[in-house]
C-alpha cells in the first residue's frame, strides 16, 4: 500500500482542478494534480449551478481512476463557496453544509460545489470531508464593522485561503508562531483582497465586492451618488449592471482585456492610457495596504503579495516602492487553492487543528 492522500477538489466556472496529496509528518507532497477543462457550452447547457454537480463528480471520479493508484485515500477537502459568516479555519462537511452549499448560498458562483463534491466523494467511502477557509471568514472587529449607514454594515468577503496559506509561509520562513504573524497581505488575481492579518485572525480587510481597488475585471469601490443616479437612470436592467460591475468591470472597462500581460505589452508598445489604468490600479492597492497597515497600527512583520498578478516583475516592483517604508515585501506568486485545502486538512488529521462543525456562528 502506498502513501495515505488527501484528495482536494477546487470547481471554477469553467475548470475543476482536483488534486492529491500524501500526508507526511510536518507537511503534505504532491502526488498528482490536474485541471479538469471544461467547455463553455456544455457548462451553458446546465440550468444552475447545482445541476452540474453529477456531472463534475463523474470527472473527479475519472481523476481518483487514473491517479490513486495504490495510494489511501484518508480524506478529502472541497474549496468553500458562499457561505454565510464563519471564523476562520477548518470545517467539516455535513448534509446541512451541503444542503446549504447547493440550495441557500448567499452567491451564486461554482465554488459552492467544492463541499458538495468533497463529500459526495467521501462520505460513501466512510471517509471525513472538510472545507477550509472559504471566502464568507469573517473576523472583523466590532470597529471596523461600523459604516455611516445603518442599514449597511460592513462586512468580509475576503480570499481567506490563500491569504492566510501566504501568512503561514512567512512564518515559517521568519519561524515565528503563526498567531504572532503581524502581516497585510495583498491577493492579487481577477479580484483584489488586501487584509491586515494578527493574531491569526484576518481582522479587517478591503471586501473584494464592498471597496476595494478595482482589479482585472472588478469595479471595486465606486463613487456611491454617481452609482445611484445610474442605477436609476434607466440605461441597465439590475443583472447588467451587476456584471459590468462584478465580472466587466476595472481593467476590462477601461482597456476592453482582462489579461494584464496584454496590458503590460501596450505599456510596452507606448500606450499611455494603458499605462495610466496600470499604475491607477497599483496606486489602490498602495493605498489599500496603507489603510491595513493603519489598522495594525504600522506595526508589521512584513506585507505580502500573492496572487496570479504577483508573477509580474512590474506589478512587484511598484509595490515593493510602494511600500518600503512600512516593512518588507514578501512576494508568493500563484494561488495554489488545493495545497492549501490538503494543509489544512492534515493539521485537522495531526491533530494539530479542530474541525468546527457546520453551522459555524460569525466570528466574535
Amino acid at each position: 500500500m502506498g502513501s495515505d492522500v488527501i484528495l482536494a477538489i477546487n470547481p471554477g466556472t469553467t475548470t475543476t482542478r482536483c488534486a492529491l496529496f500524501a500526508v507526511s509528518q510536518d507537511d503534505v507532497l504532491p502526488v498528482a494534480e490536474h485541471a479538469l477543462d471544461h467547455d463553455e457550452t456544455v457548462m451553458a447547457g446546465f440550468a444552475s449551478i447545482p445541476d452540474q454537480l453529477n456531472f463534475r463528480k463523474d470527472c473527479v471520479q475519472a481523476f481518483l481512476e487514473n491517479h490513486l493508484a495504490d495510494h489511501r485515500l484518508v480524506a478529502c477537502a472541497g474549496r468553500g463557496g458562499m457561505l454565510t459568516p464563519v471564523p476562520s479555519g477548518v470545517i467539516a462537511i455535513n448534509d446541512a453544509l451541503v444542503e446549504f452549499a447547493l440550495h441557500r448560498p448567499v452567491y451564486l458562483h461554482a465554488s459552492n460545489l467544492g463541499a458538495p463534491l468533497a463529500g459526495g466523494i467521501a462520505s460513501p467511502l466512510g471517509l471525513p470531508s472538510f472545507i477550509v477557509d472559504p471566502v464568507s471568514v469573517d473576523e472583523l472587529t466590532d470597529v471596523a464593522r461600523v459604516s455611516g449607514f445603518d442599514e449597511t454594515p460592513r462586512f468580509s468577503f475576503v480570499h481567506a485561503l490563500n491569504i492566510r496559506a501566504s501568512a503561514r509561509r512567512l512564518a515559517a520562513k521568519l519561524d515565528k508562531p503563526f498567531n504572532e504573524l503581524r502581516a497585510v497581505v495583498a491577493h492579487l488575481g481577477a479580484g483584489f483582497s488586501i487584509a491586515a492579518l494578527t493574531n491569526g485572525r484576518l481582522v479587517d480587510n478591503s471586501n473584494r465586492m464592498e471597496i476595494s481597488p478595482f482589479s482585472p475585471e472588478r469595479a471595486g469601490g465606486l463613487p456611491p451618488l454617481p452609482l445611484i443616479e445610474l442605477c436609476y437612470s434607466g440605461k441597465y436592467a439590475r443583472q447588467e449592471l451587476l456584471a459590468k460591475l462584478y465580472g466587466k468591470g476595472g481593467v476590462f472597462s477601461l482597456l476592453g482585456t482582462k489579461d494584464m500581460r496584454k496590458v503590460e505589452a501596450m505599456i510596452a508598445g507606448g500606450d499611455t492610457f494603458a499605462e495610466l489604468v496600470f499604475d491607477a490600479m497599483l496606486y489602490q492597492v498602495g493605498k489599500a495596504v496603507g489603510a491595513m497597515a493603519a489598522v495594525l497600527d504600522f506595526r508589521l512583520d512584513a506585507v505580502i503579495l500573492t496572487g496570479g498578478l504577483a508573477n509580474s516583475q512590474q506589478v512587484a516592483a511598484s509595490l515593493r516602492a510602494r511600500t518600503k517604508h512600512l516593512a518588507p515585501l514578501e512576494v508568493y506568486p500563484g494561488s495554489d487553492e488545493c495545497l492549501a485545502l490538503a494543509q489544512g486538512v492534515a493539521r485537522v488529521l495531526r491533530g494539530q487543528e479542530t474541525a468546527m462543525n457546520w453551522p459555524v456562528g460569525q466570528a466574535a
